[in-house]
């Protein structure tokens, strides 16, 4: 996993941090663990008890994942991008890493639309300072020949708390009753990530980069820019949309009971740990533009089996596929931008790529859920998501096929 000592010695690394690289993937999959894979896959699992307790529309459960990503995207994720570039990743984390584990507990406590926008706010916040921004950051930093692996690694975080969280959630609920499952799972989060995040090193690409910062206007003149940002806006809105309503078209509409919703649930995120270690092989062996083509292609060919298999079995061997698509989404994209653009960019590129992914990430799902409450059928919002997915795939096939030196 460690650079090789020749690498290693090129980049300022003596033997006493030689073991620095190794704690920033543990670090990396701990906090995507929690922030991810915790947070944003576990916080659906609930949904239908604010419908059931509180009343609530599937429109106004999704609204809080929306309004929070389309407030705190735009203003807060280029700023977190530049104080990345400039400071390094480790701070910000740290900061994430509170903000997100406490809004969890603070949902456990809402009785009102207000408290409910207000933590899920929190939530944003705390995804955009300790979620993916950072850790790409960070791993791009410490790794060059093995990044790949490195991320998939580390990504596969995601899939390992995406995976557990319906199963635990699920035993916390019927232990603890849903809130105190909500409030259980954000202690632990800081629990968990917060530890590893305070005794990192910030790579040493930070320092170097923070006194060398490329500008920005010749990334910005680059058609694979927009052609980037294309393809990962229609992805994540895509795997955005789907996996923030599939426990409310599960339980809801098909009527699967709490513990069949969280096997599917968990049934996907193990397919993306499958996901996720392929992929990052492969992103060391194949053209990245490959790599990236295959995740986009899986993950359009698969929402459709997920949308629509007629029996629990088909419906369970669809979840496994997605989750396989799903794996690689995030991971992939850092990868594309370091290889296009350079790893004095990335925190800033990847700070506009990831606010205008948080956009669609936010719209998408609550354009389905509206679709749904108006139509009295998810069918039209699944079909809307498989045109999105395949416009995604689009946009990867007009990216470069060579790479720029970084």
């Amino acid at each position: 996993m460690n650079s090789p000592p020749a690498q290693r010695a090129s980049e300022g690394l003596t033997p006493e941090r030689a073991k620095d690289p190794t704690l920033a993937v543990v670090t990396a999959f701990l906090a995507l663990f929690s922030i991810v894979g915790v947070a944003t896959y576990g916080l659906p699992f609930f949904y239908d008890f604010f419908v059931r307790e509180l009343g609530w529309s599937r429109q106004q459960v999704t609204s809080g994942n929306a309004y929070s990503k389309l407030l705190v995207g735009p203003i807060f994720g280029f700023a977190a991008g530049v104080i990345i570039d400039r400071f390094g990743p480790r701070r910000l984390m740290l900061a994430g890493i509170l903000m997100a584990g406490l809004a969890l507990v603070g949902l456990g406590e809402v009785h009102g639309l207000g408290a409910f926008y207000f933590f899920y706010l929190l939530n944003a916040l705390g995804y955009v300072c300790g979620g993916p921004l950072p850790n790409q950051v960070m791993l791009s930093g410490w790794f060059d020949a093995a990044r790949g692996r490195a991320m998939g690694i580390a990504y596969l975080g995601i899939g390992v708390g995406g995976a557990l969280v319906p199963l635990v959630a699920n035993a916390l609920t019927q232990a603890l009753g849903w809130r105190g499952a909500l409030r259980a799972l954000g202690v632990a989060m800081i629990a968990i990530a917060f530890p590893a995040a305070f005794f990192v090193r910030e790579p040493p690409t930070a320092a170097s980069a923070a006194a060398a910062r490329a500008p920005l206007a010749p990334v910005f003149r680059q058609p694979a820019f927009y052609f980037l940002a294309l393809a990962s806006i229609c992805s994540i809105g895509a795997v955005g949309g789907t996996m923030q309503n599939l426990k409310l078209y599960l339980s809801l509409d098909r009527g699967l009971t709490q513990g069949q919703a969280a096997r599917i649930l968990s049934l996907i995120l193990v397919g993306s740990i499958v996901g996720r270690l392929l992929m990052g092989w492969l992103a060391d062996r194949w053209p990245k533009k490959q790599v990236m083509l295959l995740i986009y292609a899986i993950v359009a060919a698969t929402i459709p089996l997920l949308a629509f298999s007629p029996t629990l079995g088909m419906l369970q061997v669809a979840a496994l596929l997605f989750g396989v698509g799903l794996g690689g989404d995030y991971m992939i994209i850092p990868l594309m931008a370091a290889e296009l653009f350079g790893l004095r960019v990335l925190g800033r590129v990847m700070g506009i790529v990831l606010t205008a992914d948080s956009v669609s990430e936010s719209v998408v799902p609550m354009a389905v859920a509206t679709l749904r409450d108006r139509l009295t059928s998810y069918r039209p919002g699944f079909l809307f998501l498989i045109g999105l997915a395949a416009l995604g795939a689009v946009g990867v096939a007009f990216l470069p096929r060579r790479s720029r030196p970084e």
